[in-house]
């Protein structure tokens, strides 16, 4: 009998699916994709297998739902021996944005799970619905294969009270969920674990700033491997600056653009989530475009990135006071992995607290977890790639199938 070790990690969007297909023995991948633009009559599929050297395929035209492209992926990974029917797939793991405060591991999906995630949708208005869209279209699809939800919010759970309350009347924010949650949790998790590895330590003896820089941006602190402080809140909203988010801002800001400029709180919630940040300070939110600006002379550019870089600061710093020992900073995602120029910044000045970059390290180019402080400092400092769909495998695979390979993953 076939020990099924294969996870399908899918992350639904609301037009659009993200797929890996992976095997746990090894955590290789098998095969990648993105539906996108569903509903669209220009929806777009492209997949790349990874395994037997074959090629990407591209197919354009109308998608009309989730149900529509889960079945086209199942056909392309189908078309690769891969198909979603093989004895060898173990899981489909589901990336769920947010999972409150009861869901503080990855979850077997069933009625009950599926309906409190729904409860969730007022804290999560943008994600959870669809990502409720891509659970119930693959349990459609095989209703007999274990469905597993890998919530975004569950590293953070962890928080004491002291972090996670916000000084608010206590009735009124329980009656309505109000209180510090964090976003990007199966990235703070694995880039935590892996700044670890790095250092040649277990994670229980590591304390660590992890900094998960991309269009979104959160920073996180972690002692001993958990959570104890994260920059986003209620939602992704709050804490650093980031491409179209405005990050922390006066509460205030809020009621004065009510009352003096007239704005709805929808006018509102569209110019702090959609037109503030990098784009509302300058116009772009690419980092590689703000660089090229400042290179030019633009002063706008040049404001924005030292605004950006400040905040960043000021994180660094509380989180370092929050953790009292700091073993390293990790810098993760888009911007994080990629824009020396934001680590050099970031990291500059901060000497009397042990940190410090290595230009050369800094400036080299590569996917592997690497250190860019040089010998002598206190603090090392981490580049290191995230891998958010092998988080979610390992969490799937831990869950449903780990005692069959003896706790491989687990």
């Amino acid at each position: 009998m076939t020990t099924p070790t294969r996870v399908l990690v899918l992350n639904s969007g609301s037009s659009s699916v993200k797929y890996q297909l992976l095997d746990m023995r090894d955590d290789s991948r098998l095969a990648q994709g993105l539906v996108e633009r569903i509903g669209e009559e220009t929806s777009r599929l492209v997949h790349t297998p990874l395994q037997g050297g074959g090629a990407k395929r591209e197919k354009n035209g109308p998608i009309a739902d989730h149900a529509a492209a889960l079945k086209s992926v199942a056909e392309e990974l189908a078309a690769d021996g891969l198909g979603l029917d093989s004895p060898e797939l173990a899981a489909i793991g589901h990336r769920v944005v947010h999972g409150g405060l009861r869901f503080t591991e990855p979850t077997v999906i069933d009625d009950e799970v599926l309906a409190e995630i729904e409860r969730l949708v007022p804290v999560a208005p943008l994600h959870n619905p669809a990502n409720l869209t891509g659970i119930r279209t693959a349990m459609a699809l095989r209703p007999d294969l274990p469905q597993v939800a890998v919530f975004d919010t569950a590293f953070h759970t962890t928080m004491p009270e002291s972090a996670a309350r916000y000084a608010i009347d206590v009735e009124t924010a329980d009656a309505y969920r109000i209180r510090r949650y964090g976003f990007h949790g199966t990235s703070h998790a694995y880039v935590s674990r892996e700044t670890a590895k790095l250092l040649g330590k277990e994670p229980a003896e590591v304390n660590v700033i992890v900094l998960h820089l991309g269009n979104g941006a959160s920073a996180s602190a972690v002692r001993g491997g958990r959570c104890v402080d994260t920059s986003m809140g209620l939602t992704p909203l709050e804490g650093l600056v980031m491409g179209t988010r405005s990050g922390d801002i006066d509460p205030a800001v809020t009621f004065h653009l009510k009352r003096v400029a007239g704005m709805s709180a929808d006018d509102i919630d569209v110019l702090l989530n959609k037109k503030s940040g990098l784009v509302g300070l300058c116009g772009d939110n690419d980092m590689r475009e703000i660089r090229r600006r400042i290179d030019e002379g633009d002063e706008r550019a040049a404001l924005a990135f030292e605004i950006y870089v400040h905040r960043l600061k000021k994180y660094i710093g509380a989180y370092y006071a929050v953790l009292g020992r700091v073993d390293a900073v990790a810098f993760t995602a888009g911007v994080g992995e990629n824009a020396a120029p934001v680590r050099e910044a970031a990291i500059a000045g901060l000497e009397e607290l042990g940190l410090a970059v290595d230009a050369e390290l800094n400036s080299v180019r590569t996917d592997e977890a690497r250190l860019i402080s040089p010998d002598y400092a206190r603090v090392a400092v981490a580049v290191v790639p995230t891998d958010e769909e092998l988080e979610i495998a390992r969490q799937t695979f831990a869950l449903v199938g780990g005692e069959t390979l003896g706790g491989v993953n687990a």
